[in-house]
Parts: C-alpha cells; structure tokens; sequence
C-alpha cells in the first residue's frame, strides 16, 4: 500500500522543463561590425546607407544568420566570401541560412541596393539574429579604402547587380581594399541652376539630400579617391568654365579631407569636358599636388558592345573598365 501511495505521489510531481536559451542578437552599434562607405549612425537601433556602394561586414560563431531590417529592401549577402545571393523585397527578420552553416566562425557582408530613380527602398540595417550562445567577433577587413565619386555610370545602374557589378566594386575587390562608391543616378558635378544634384556639394554629406547631415570625414580616411563626373553636366547647360572651377573646388575638398590620398579625375567616358577636366588637375598640379592625376579613358569601352544604351556600361562594359583602371590606382596605393 506504502508503495503504490508513493508512486502516485510522483506521479502528481511536474519535473520543471529547462528554459530555451535566447538567442544572441547584434545590434548595429555592435564595433564588431565594420561599415564601409557613408552610414547615417545618427539612431543606434537603425544604420542607413544612403549612397551606392556602402556595405558592412561582420564575423559570428554558430550555425544560423538571421538580419533585422525594417521596411522592405533588395539587398546582396556574401557568407564566408561565397557569391553574393539576391533577396528581393525583403522585410522584418530574414532568414539568411535556411540551410545551416557548420559550426564555427564566418563571416557575412551586406549590400543594399542603391536608393535611386523610382526606386524607393529602405537601406536600414537593424542588427542581426545568432544561434543561442553564439557571438559576434571582429572580422578581417582591408586596411585601404578607395571613394569613388560620380553619377549613374559609378553607381552601376543597368548592370545586372547594380553597385555590385559596377566599376568602382569591382576595382575595389581586384586590389583588395575597401571601397564605396559615393554616386547617383543623374547626378552633375555643377550645382547647376535648374537643380541637378551637385557632387560638388554632395561629397560633403551623409546622404543624398541637398540638406543631409554634413559627413563626418574622421570615420575613415580614403587612400585614394576616384571621380568620374561630366556625363550629365551638358544637359543642364553648365559652361565650360562652370564646369572647370566646380572640378577644382572638388578636387581641393578632396584633398582637405583625405591629405595624403592619390586622387584620380577621370575623363567621362562620352568625351564630355574633357579639357575642362584636365585644366582642373593642372590647377591643382600646379599648385604643387602632384599627387592628383588626370585618366584618360578614351578607348576603354565600346558603345555599341559595352553599354546598354550607348551610356551605361553593361557588366562587360564594367569589367573592361575595371581591368583598366585597377592598375592605375594600384600604382598609387
């Protein structure tokens, strides 16, 4: 009797389940995460990236990735330096290992794509989500950095993957540095009179608004800085002599900000002011800068086999450019 009193004494026990243990989240204040290019920091919870070209790169343990974001975005993700894989349109918490990694360190690279045109996504990177337990750790990353500075043309547009298979990337990549591309659609080097967006102007800021937050210039110091600027200049009537004096004025800011950086003025690939850019980097030449260089691109590409629409270089265009250009900038690094 004693025996079976007792075992329903235990069998009326409830034995407490042991809690599930959290996950590890990231914010993007986390200093393991390194940021390339020019990101609004200004709210600790939401990094946004404004201008093409800027992406992040931070290194996690354990075998699952998940990113916040916060409205929808198409954005690129390399995992452990694999292909950059596509996600269109994504919001909220998203999935970025369905298939789970081994265990062990990785590391993961994010790029959104550029805010431009009709297009109207929310770059904002949030933090991200790890397996229980895991951590984030401070990734390798390149110890040079490379701007490059332009129009619709140095943002990628109409090539397959946009920033990503863009000249200025694909340069960056091929010297092994990290790079940003500081660049927008139908952009002019001139604040010209009926509003085109001036890179004059725009080099100095956060982000793409005329009225965006001045740019912070000791988050990072570019060791070199590339400008491709004039394609869309004719088109909203800048003189030739405009032209000429915005590009020193760029080409000084250039240099006040990033001392000891070689900057490079390119020649627009459709031969638009080509003297007038030239005469610039004389000016500052003369100046006794010798570390700024004039490149002559004439015969880089072909419009009828390079670009998509005699303008904007296709990924052949692109990569033709970059094959060119990387060794020029190299030389200087």
């Amino acid at each position: 009797m004693k025996l079976l009193v007792a075992a329903a004494l235990l069998a009326s026990v409830v034995l407490p389940v042991p809690a599930a243990q959290a996950a590890t989240t990231g914010s993007p204040a986390d200093p393991n995460v390194k940021y390339f290019g020019r990101w609004n920091t200004s709210s600790a919870s939401a990094y946004t990236s404004e201008w093409a070209g800027g992406y992040l790169v931070v290194g996690f343990t354990g075998t699952t990735l998940k990113l916040k974001q916060r409205r929808a975005i198409d954005f690129f993700v390399s995992i452990d330096g694999g292909p950059d894989v596509s996600y269109v349109n994504r919001s909220g918490t998203v999935d970025l290992t369905p298939n789970k990694l081994q265990p062990g360190r990785h590391t993961v690279r994010v790029s959104y794509r550029p805010i431009a045109g009709s297009y109207r996504g929310d770059a904002v990177f949030q933090g991200i989500t790890l397996d229980a337990g895991a951590t984030t750790f401070a990734p390798s990353v390149p110890s040079k950095i490379i701007e490059f500075v332009g129009d619709s043309i140095t943002v990628g547009q109409r090539s397959s993957k946009q920033a990503l298979t863009a000249y200025g990337w694909l340069t960056g990549e091929k010297l092994k540095a990290g790079h940003t591309q500081i660049a927008v659609g139908g952009a002019c080097l001139h604040p010209a009179a009926d509003g085109c967006l001036s890179m004059r102007e725009g080099f100095l800021r956060t982000g793409l608004a005329t009225n965006a937050p001045a740019w912070n210039f000791n988050r990072y110091r570019a060791n070199a800085v590339v400008i491709n600027l004039g394609t869309n200049d004719v088109g909203h009537n800048v003189s030739k002599e405009d032209f000429r004096s915005s590009y020193v004025t760029l080409l000084r800011r250039a240099r006040e900000k990033y001392p000891t950086a070689a900057i490079f003025a390119m020649g627009s690939f459709r031969k638009r002011y080509l003297p007038e850019t030239q005469a610039a980097v004389r000016t500052l030449n003369d100046g006794g800068d010798r570390n700024v260089h004039y490149v002559n691109t004439e015969g880089w590409i072909n419009e009828a086999t390079d670009t998509v629409d005699n303008v904007h270089p296709n990924d052949q265009g692109h990569r033709k450019i970059a094959d060119r250009l990387a060794p020029i900038v190299g030389a200087k690094l």
